[in-house]
């Protein structure tokens, strides 16, 4: 908001400069964008009479001007505009003055052979908005020539931008400016009080409809007859110039006034207008939400089509403004307006904030009614506007009509408790010079008194503080009352204080092994990728959301995998070959007893894990299954983990014969596959594609282990080492995992590792089975093994196979 400091002068005592001033608000929370000091804008323009005017001898659209500014000597002057004549009083730039607006320096020059030694200036080169086409003339009466002109049209002055917080509805306006100022420095405060009007109610032709009293607690409809439009006074219209807003015409202008006075939003309808509307001389003014398809051209001239959620001010059913928005066209005040119909009303912040984004339109109207209206003050911006429409529009009031369903006014303000003891532990320790002290009940009452609050005593170091209506919606705990008190004792008086001991900061466990994951997986070559957590709806167990902002991206993922399967696509399909990626995210489902959401890893893996392709003649070699297995496997190595494959065929999108569980001690820790080839060929993508996910959880779980996490390191033996091979038919349904399982538990004490090394079927093979060979490592920390050593525990692995699967011992 533009705040004037000629104006706010005279509502409270201002000793500060504008700087000052604007510093002072800053430190409060009332940012100061912009100080801009009118002064300068026409220092060295005085007030000047044109005595004599004829026409340019060389130019048909100048003229020469005889100028007496008051010094005795008359100056020659040529002038372009259009409305210059003889014995007027003009703004006039003499030698020697800077208009920052335009950037001109005035000098003596020649305009067309004719000297000329001056400029009469019109109000945008002052840097006034004007809607003349020419130089301003003054309409003051006794004018003193040479005098200077900035008291006259308002630049002795210096503006504040300041921007107010969302939750400061109160200081949307020039008295709750005034109220801030006069909190900070102790000025005193002159606040207007409006004078009492006399209106006669219930014997007109009007009544008042409410069909949302939520939407609209209160409404105040005023019929004021034989109103004058003519342009408003001149202090009036450099007010309103002052907050950026063009004066119109007397009526308008003070609705404009006094929404910024008291920031209590007011509209003006013409009262016949309003009939025609109607239909009737007896008018019905209604609230009520717009029907959809109905439309209202408003007063920026845009036929607006409208919705449900539209707030409406309506004559007798009829659309006649956008309620808290914006007025209809087809009722404004014009030249020809005789009859007023003032509107002075609350309306719901939300109810406003939906209908103003709905319309697509904003306000200085709806921006305070968003924030919230100062319930109170109704009765008092009412009595204003009145007072200044019998005075500057000679309008009589006729009738006056209330609907108001607000509660009691004792309602209207709240009582909280408020403890010196939890300030000072919340706010801390002040500066106090040599030494530190804390904030005392003293000032606690004085900063609280100056904000209008009341303050009763209810026990030692402990009050009931009963705020004033118009910080009903921002005073509401007892940490509000305290934000207030450092926001003016000064957040710059309090000390800065650090911790008595700093400690080395540390990374979370979940964090630290979040590192380390990814930095495995792109240590094998993957690319880690990022996904919406929103995509199409369609499958089992979704979450969709009740208000998407598309269609398209309306429910919440189950898994990560389809998302990964479709970047591989993508990134086929714009000739970037195929991508091997990982993605860390969560995922999201439906079960009987509620919603479930999990943290989970996935990775997908194909094309040619080859850097070249002259080893092959040029053809590409689909990436293996245990090649994807081992790049898996290596990450697990890396982490301490030992994770056990069993098969798996639940996910149909994976190949029934290529895919894995993986089990941590017992618990689910995700699966392992090849899509499946129909997928693969509907996706058109290469042979062999593998995935993975992983369940967080369960990982992070399992590596919150004190081995892991700090692993003990163990010696490496300094003995050799002797192997054995034992090769066997087993049945196929057996998996290597559980002969591995097997063979560790038996040689436990000897046995250094087991690998695998020929799997073969075919030829000699027994039907349902497969010939497996395996190599066993035994191995000593203190000793050279003998055979005689090595031969029971082998001899009994061999015993325990066959005991226990049924194999046939080939070796």
């Amino acid at each position: 908001m533009r705040i004037s400091i000629k104006w706010l002068r005279e509502l409270v005592e201002v000793k500060l400069s504008p700087e000052d001033l604007a510093e002072t608000l800053t430190m409060a929370g009332f940012e100061v964008e912009d100080i801009e000091d009118r002064r300068t804008w026409a220092d060295g323009v005085v007030v000047g009479r044109v005595l004599e005017r004829q026409s340019h001898p060389n130019a048909d659209k100048l003229s020469v001007c005889q100028v007496d500014v008051g010094t005795g000597e008359t100056l020659n002057i040529v002038c372009g505009a259009p409305n210059v004549r003889a014995d007027i009083y003009v703004p006039v730039a003499t030698v020697g003055t800077y208009l920052p607006n335009i950037d001109l320096k005035i000098k003596p020059a020649k305009l067309r052979g004719v000297p000329s030694n001056g400029m009469i200036c019109s109000l945008k080169e002052l840097g006034l908005p004007s809607d003349v086409d020419g130089i301003h003339i003054f309409t003051q009466e006794n004018l003193q020539l040479g005098s200077d002109v900035r008291s006259l049209l308002g630049l002795d002055d210096v503006i504040l931008d300041v921007t107010a917080t969302a939750n400061r509805a109160d200081a949307l306006s020039m008295v709750g400016i005034a109220r801030e100022v006069a909190a900070l420095t102790g000025g005193k405060l002159t606040i207007p009080e409006p004078v009492e009007v006399s209106i006669p109610q219930g014997a007109g032709n009007l009544a008042i409809k409410i069909a949302d009293t939520q939407a609209c607690p209160a409404y105040i409809g005023t019929v004021i007859k034989q109103v004058k439009i003519a342009p408003s006074p001149e202090w009036l219209q450099q007010r309103l110039r002052a907050a950026g807003v063009r004066p119109i015409n007397n009526v308008v202008d003070i609705t404009n006034y006094v929404l910024l006075e008291w920031g209590q939003p007011l509209h003006a309808f013409d009262g016949d207008r309003l009939q025609s509307v109607a239909g009737s001389e007896k008018l019905t003014i209604g609230v009520r939400f717009a029907n959809a398809g109905e439309s209202l051209k408003t007063l920026d001239g845009q036929t607006r089509t409208l919705s449900t959620q539209n707030l409406l001010i309506t004559a007798n059913d009829k659309p006649v403004a956008l309620a808290g928005v914006m007025g209809g066209a087809e009722t404004e005040v014009h030249e020809g307006t005789q009859n007023l119909v003032l509107e002075a009303a609350l309306f719901d912040s939300v109810a406003i904030r939906r209908s103003s984004r709905s319309a697509g339109l904003r306000s200085e109207s709806s921006s305070r009614y968003e924030r919230g209206v100062n319930r109170a003050g109704l009765e008092i911006a009412t009595r204003r506007a009145l007072s200044l429409l019998t005075e500057l529009a000679f309008g009589k009031l006729e009738t006056q009509e209330i609907a108001d369903t607000r509660p009691d006014p004792s309602t209207w303000t709240r009582s909280i408790e408020l403890r010196l003891d939890r300030v000072n532990q919340v706010l801390g320790p002040i500066d106090l010079g040599e030494k530190n002290g804390e904030l005392q009940s003293e000032d606690v009452e004085r900063i609280l008194t100056a904000l209008s609050c009341q303050l009763s005593p209810i026990e030692e170091r402990t009050w009931m503080v009963t705020v004033p209506p118009y910080r009903y919606r921002d005073l509401e705990r007892e940490i509000d009352l305290i934000e207030e008190i450092a926001r003016l004792y000064g957040y710059d008086r309090f000390c800065d204080t650090l911790p008595e001991k700093s400690e080395a900061g540390y990374l979370p466990f979940e964090q630290e092994i979040l590192r380390k994951l990814r930095a495995a997986f792109r240590a094998k070559g993957l690319t880690e990728l990022m996904h919406y957590s929103l995509v199409k709806p369609g499958e089992d167990r979704q979450i969709v959301l009740a208000n998407p902002l598309f269609v398209e991206y309306s429910a919440l993922r189950t898994d990560l995998i389809s998302g990964l399967i479709d970047a591989f696509q993508y990134n086929l399909e714009q000739g970037s070959g195929s991508l091997n990626g990982f993605e860390i995210g969560r995922i999201f489902w439906q079960e009987e007893n509620g919603l479930q959401e999990a943290d989970a890893i996935a990775g997908i893996m194909g094309g040619d894990p080859t850097s070249s392709k002259w080893t092959s003649s040029g053809r590409e070699q689909p990436m293996t299954w245990f090649e994807a297995k081992g790049i898996l496997e290596s990450v697990f190595q890396l982490m301490g983990l030992q994770v056990e494959y069993q098969p798996d065929c639940r996910d149909r999108r994976l190949h029934p014969g290529r895919t894995a569980s993986l089990w941590l001690g017992g618990s689910r820790l995700g699966v392992f596959g090849q899509l499946h080839p129909q997928l693969q060929q509907e996706k058109n993508l290469p042979d062999a594609i593998y995935v993975f996910q992983l369940d967080l959880d369960v990982l992070l779980d399992a590596l919150d282990q004190d081995e892991i996490l700090v692993p003990t390191f163990k010696p490496y033996s300094t003995y050799p080492a002797t192997d054995r091979d034992i090769a066997f038919f087993a049945p196929v349904k057996v998996t290597v995992a559980e002969i591995e399982k097997v063979i560790n538990k038996v040689g436990k004490d000897l046995l250094e590792s087991v690998e695998l090394f020929d799997q073969y079927r075919g030829e000699h093979v027994p039907q349902g089975q497969r010939s497996l060979a395996f190599r066993l490592i035994y191995r000593a920390s203190d000793r050279t093994l003998t055979d005689a050593e090595v031969e029971p525990v082998h001899q009994k692995v061999r015993d325990t196979l066959v005991e226990k699967f049924g194999v046939s011992l080939r070796s």
